[in-house]
């Protein structure tokens, strides 16, 4: 029966006899490293398949069926846990094996249960081996206010980056962090600062009452693990506009579509009050996609910087996103003031250091021109720096 088995219970048989225990799947993150392989998926009707390098790669072994694919949901899950999923047809959670922390997506489809397992080291990397374009993340961890956004597609290191500046920050200066997450990532150690992280579904029922407790906790740093909502955005905002360093994420392609997406939370007859306040809270927008390295030795980081500037604040507060690419071409300076990049520019001068290739940038840009230019630029400058 699915409740009696653990994670070293043999499961699964692939090509060649060998059987495989949850714990077998799982050791494999540790073999190859969390930077190659991020995800494990368990599916009715294909073998366990791991994300390598952003690619699907199955084992080599049958398709799993019904019952195989319950017996590691059930190696996964708690007997509450267990229950949500029946009663919800989803359950989350986390847990550390052998040095990793993982985080699970359990769920249901139309073939059967099945699970999305992703792999954290059980700390995060230090701030400077993130893949930082430019030196924004020593202005963001020395800020005492504003709204940081971090923004990118599933699995593109979002909850990573944050944990980074987070532990740099506590590191630091003394201070107290609280942390909304659902569920937690990393297990982050107070230092300096005192960090309290909560999880939400045990710790507290939502984002917003946490958020709305969160202000009477005497926070200076807030991190909500992701504004899903409009309640949970305008707690956002508000804390951020009352002097709290606030972290959060976002599921958008870029800087731009990050704004227009906070926007379209809210109904057209708010959207002016609500840039207003976006004009004034944001401290920065950082959007990132990791990018296979030329090498073939993993991923790398390709990232797009918006500070709030003046200007910035200006076009936000005007609402004409249309203008801000334009900042992100020309406040390029690694100084205070500017410290912006598109994510074309990123692409390009990690092509020119020869860190990925030009097909494989292509492939990731936004906008393929705005890359051939960005490229063109930044060969420009080495060729007047040579010469």
């Amino acid at each position: 029966m699915p409740d009696e088995v653990t994670a070293e219970t043999k499961i699964y048989t692939s090509k060649g006899g060998e059987t495989h225990s949850l714990r077998d799947l799982l050791s494999y993150f540790q073999r190859k490293g969390t930077m190659r392989v991020s995800d494990l998926h368990i599916k009715v009707g294909v073998p366990p398949l791991y994300r390598i390098d952003g690619n699907l790669r199955p084992l080599d072994g049958p398709p799993l069926d019904v019952e195989t694919s319950g017996k590691f949901i059930a190696c996964l899950l708690s007997d509450t846990e267990r229950e949500r999923l029946a009663e919800r047809g989803s359950a989350e959670t986390s847990f550390d094996i052998e040095g990793l922390q993982f985080r699970v997506s359990c769920f249901r489809d139309n073939d059967g249960p099945c699970a999305a397992i992703r792999a954290l080291d059980s700390a995060p990397p230090p701030v400077e081996q993130i893949g930082f374009p430019n030196n924004v993340w020593q202005d963001i961890v020395s800020a005492q206010q504003g709204l940081v956004l971090v923004t990118g597609i599933t699995g593109a290191g979002k909850s990573t980056t944050i944990a980074s500046l987070i532990c740099r920050i506590a590191e630091q200066r003394a201070c107290r962090i609280i942390t909304l997450e659902d569920p937690i990532e990393y297990r982050l150690q107070s230092r300096k600062g005192i960090i309290s992280q909560r999880e939400v579904g045990r710790d507290v029922r939502s984002f917003k009452e946490g958020l709305r407790d969160a202000l009477r906790e005497d926070p200076d740093v807030i991190f909500v693990g992701e504004m899903r909502d409009r309640d949970s955005t305008s707690w956002t905002l508000t804390a951020a506009e009352t002097g709290h360093l606030v972290f959060s994420t976002l599921h958008t392609r870029d800087t731009r579509g990050t704004l227009t997406r906070l926007l379209d939370m809210f109904p057209p007859n708010r959207q002016d009050e609500v840039a207003s306040q976006v004009s004034l809270g944001l401290r920065s927008i950082l959007c990132q996609k990791l990018v296979p390295r030329a090498d073939g030795a993993g991923r790398v980081v390709a990232m797009e910087i918006l500070n709030n500037t003046y200007s910035v604040a200006n076009l936000i507060r005007l609402m004409k996103m249309e203008q801000i690419y334009t900042q992100l071409q020309t406040r390029t300076r690694d100084t205070s003031t500017e410290r912006m990049i598109s994510l074309e520019q990123s692409l390009a001068r990690l092509v020119a250091t020869g860190v990925i290739t030009p097909l494989e940038a292509e492939r990731w840009a936004n906008d393929r021109n705005a890359f051939q230019d960005a490229m063109q630029t930044v060969q420009q400058a080495m060729q007047a720096q040579q010469g």
